[in-house]
């Protein structure tokens, strides 16, 4: 099979193109393996990463430039015999040619040649944007740690200090009082605080049922129309085939309105617009580190805004608790996202750039219909 067999352009678009050509201005490497894994096709970026001319890989099984047992020959594997599109990220591979390098992979079944695949090579500066896939999961799971301590070891000696100062204030003057019923103020500003984090520990299994996600979104767009995007422009790009997703109909409700929310906090005051966006991905499913469990998240939710962006020095960061852009934020809000999205064994993953900022929310379908 060539690469110029495989691309089939339409009449009169790029048709003065070849697919080599393409294929060699990505700066991904990509590979076409065949059923036996021998390598049919590899790009510049691929002899690059390989350190060795094309002549040298075509025709040779790919096993004899990467090690038998390393996680990428496994992925290959899987996608080959299993038909479907398999991710990981923070591969660790080296060989004698190839120094020591962490990477995420991509391998996807190409359905017009059976057993044959394609992969897809991210180097590590490509691969950081993509991290930010599994990124709410620690940072859901270090919130929930914090919600505990804080509960037990913060809220508690604040209910005595509160006590001491309503105690002090019987016998105060005037101006102490207003001092003790400024500790009163403080503290109850805390409690509420940490009250808020409480919804971090909540270890109780998730009640699901099969929930229509455009029934969902009616819900958050009729709430955000109503307040605080009244005069915002949004609109709807639904797949009306999609299938029920597994979910909390309540929980997906909070996760999509914090979404939307941001979006109207981000878009311009003048022109401001959101696009709420639905899709099914056939066959896409993500592998987990350290394991041949795939997870297997077809439907797609986006939250798309015309607003600025989101700062570069925030993005590694975004789902952690108390960063936020807001100045009167308290950064609560994506790790509660971070969290339920969690529960719901789903993934979340953001795209930032002036004038346009996306957040896409993949989620399982419902068990009677996946």
């Amino acid at each position: 099979m060539s690469s110029e067999a495989a691309l089939d352009f339409a009449p009169g678009v790029g048709a003065d193109i070849g697919a080599d050509a393409i294929l060699n201005a990505l700066e991904s490497v990509v590979i076409v393996a065949a059923p036996n894994r021998t390598i049919q096709f590899i790009n510049d970026a691929g002899e690059e990463f390989f350190a060795a001319s094309a002549s040298q890989i075509r025709g040779h099984d790919i096993a004899q430039f990467i090690p038998v047992d390393s996680p990428l020959i496994s992925l290959l594997a899987q996608a080959m015999n299993d038909g479907n599109s398999v991710f990981e990220t923070g591969l660790t591979i080296a060989t004698p040619r190839i120094q020591r390098q962490v990477i995420n992979v991509q391998v996807s079944p190409l359905d017009d040649h059976p057993g044959s695949a394609v992969i897809n090579i991210f180097g590590r500066s490509i691969a950081d944007q993509v991290d930010r896939q599994m990124t709410h999961r620690n940072a859901a799971r270090s919130v929930t740690a914090m919600a505990a301590m804080l509960a037990h070891e913060v809220k508690n000696p604040l209910s005595g200090i509160r006590g001491a100062a309503q105690l002090l204030e019987q016998a105060a003057d005037a101006d102490d009082q207003k001092l003790t019923r400024l500790i009163c103020d403080e503290t109850d500003r805390i409690c509420a605080l940490v009250d808020r984090m409480e919804v971090f520990s909540d270890q109780r299994v998730l009640d699901t049922v099969p929930v229509n996600i455009h029934l969902v979104l009616e819900r958050v767009k009729a709430l955000a129309k109503a307040g605080f995007a009244q005069d915002l422009n949004i609109l709807e790009l639904y797949d009306p085939s999609l299938p029920p997703v597994e979910g909390n109909h309540d929980q997906l409700v909070q996760i999509f309105l914090n979404l939307v929310k941001n979006a109207a906090e981000a878009a311009p005051a003048s022109n401001g617009e959101i696009q709420l966006t639905t899709q099914y991905r056939h066959g896409v499913r993500y592998a987990v580190q350290g394991s041949r469990a795939q997870l297997h998240l077809p439907l797609v939710v986006t939250i798309q805004d015309n607003g600025p962006g989101i700062p570069a020095n925030l993005q590694n960061e975004l789902f952690d608790a108390f960063v936020t852009t807001k100045p009167k934020g308290s950064g609560l809000g994506l790790a509660l996202v971070a969290k339920m999205v969690d529960d719901h064994g789903g993934v979340i993953e953001f795209d930032s750039q002036p004038g346009r900022t996306e957040f896409r929310v993949m989620l399982p379908v419902a068990e009677e219909t996946s």
